[in-house]
């Protein structure tokens, strides 16, 4: 009877302590993983850009990766999530992928000389929708500001991927997304128009 007490015993403190397997957490992340891009040479770029702090929809500004279910539900998953704030790594992943096509500079929040033109790109993610196994989908309203002249283009981009299943699958969809994104703004900026007119 005394080692079936022990045993019940060691049971409830194992269940106490939660001695089962601990649930492991994952961390993504937007940037990164592309072939890295080299620095323009020091008086190389022609201009600066200003990749401004990205907004994003209040349901998915949150650590956790959110899913888009039937039904209008989403699914908040725990143990899969951002290595940083959701609107930190899409603007982050802007800058890498802008900066590396233009050969330019990010001077947001650093101080620059006035010599050379200043562009602002002020970007408002409008959905960002994870269907697993289905899709990854960015929809935002981007502009860029010359801010010498104060002229303004304003344009949407509305990239949806198809992905496979797995939150790896998932993520790299949304990267394609972005990356799609910022070549657009890229372009915006390099065929800066002179009226500044919208897309």
């Amino acid at each position: 009877m005394s080692s079936f007490r022990t045993l019940a015993l060691s049971a409830g403190l194992c269940l106490l302590t939660a001695c089962a397997a601990p649930q492991v957490e994952r961390f993504y992340t937007l940037n990164g993983g592309a072939a890295p891009v080299a620095a323009p040479a020091a008086g190389a770029a022609n201009f600066y850009v200003e990749v401004l702090a990205v907004s994003v929809p209040q349901q998915v500004s949150r650590n956790q990766l959110v899913l888009t279910a039937s039904g209008g539900r989403v699914e908040l998953l725990e143990q899969e999530r951002w290595a940083g704030p959701l609107a930190a790594e899409i603007g982050q992943a802007l800058s890498t992928a802008i900066t590396g096509d233009l050969g330019a500079i990010d001077v947001y929040r650093t101080p620059y000389a006035d010599k050379l033109p200043v562009y602002r790109i002020s970007t408002n993610v409008q959905r960002f929708e994870s269907a697993l196994g289905r899709y990854a989908l960015i929809d935002a309203v981007w502009s860029v500001r010359q801010l010498a002249s104060g002229k303004v283009l304003t344009c949407r981009s509305v990239v949806n991927e198809k992905v496979e299943g797995g939150y790896d699958a998932l993520v790299a969809g949304h990267r394609r997304a972005l990356a799609q994104v910022a070549a657009q703004m890229a372009q915006a900026v390099r065929a800066f128009p002179a009226d500044g007119r919208g897309c």
